[in-house]
């Protein structure tokens, strides 16, 4: 527990111990976790960290040491722990609050003064802290909407580039069996010619043959000249 805290003394939030001590928020956390780590004390509501200004100067002493981190946030938890000390010491128990206020009606309306700035630096940081995660839940929010919009064009684009894909295949066998029909048909259309071409050279063949049988008869069995001459066109004379 700390006891070194005053009544009514300022607390500070991350954001403002980050511009007081020079540092990132971000570093603010980390230097806080290392004085931690080293046995420093830190006011806390739950889990959040509440400054005080001997806090503060603790975090700068850590910025500017030129010792490793942990050795300086040692030094200064011990520092912190004979503070303390020295505090349950001297500690003054207070039978009644209401006994301390102070008399002095300025000095009590300037206490007052002091708690009302604290309370509306506390609700505008609520409103703040409400904004962001009303800004943070509408960009989430519309980060999966992006991720829908994206998954469902994807899946469209694919679903497309398929349909053309299916298209191409069936026309390109279209084209395949037509092709293969039309050499089918020129195959038909040259087999009958080459078998008429066959026929043909046949009757021609058979013809000369029969034209050299009766030239040869002729020749073995001359006539006079005219018999001889129309034997060989299958003629007799006349």
């Amino acid at each position: 527990m700390r006891s070194d805290i005053q009544p009514f003394e300022r607390s500070f939030s991350s954001k403002e111990v980050a511009e007081e001590a020079g540092i990132a928020t971000p570093t603010v956390r980390k230097y806080g976790q290392i004085l931690e780590r080293n046995g420093y004390v830190f006011l806390k509501e739950g889990d959040r960290r509440i400054f005080v200004q001997s806090d503060i100067e603790a975090l700068i002493a850590l910025r500017d040491t030129d010792k490793p981190l942990d050795d300086t946030a040692k030094e200064i938890a011990q520092q912190q722990k004979e503070r303390l000390e020295g505090f349950s010491e001297t500690e003054i128990a207070v039978a009644d609050t209401y006994e301390n206020l102070p008399q002095d009606p300025n000095h009590l309306k300037e206490i007052l003064s002091y708690l009302a700035n604290e309370l509306a630096a506390t609700r505008e940081m609520n409103v703040q802290v409400i904004n962001d995660m009303t800004d943070l839940k509408t960009t989430v929010s519309r980060l999966k909407q992006d991720h829908h919009d994206l998954s469902s064009n994807i899946s469209n684009s694919a679903q497309k580039t398929q349909t053309r894909i299916d298209k191409l295949s069936e026309q390109e066998k279209i084209h395949y069996e037509t092709l293969l029909e039309q050499e089918k048909q020129k195959s038909d259309y040259l087999q009958k010619e080459l078998q008429n071409l066959r026929e043909e050279m046949k009757k021609e063949w058979l013809s000369q043959n029969d034209f050299n049988k009766r030239l040869e008869k002729a020749i073995q069995k001359p006539k006079d000249k005219w018999d001889w001459i129309f034997s060989i066109f299958g003629k007799k004379g006349s």
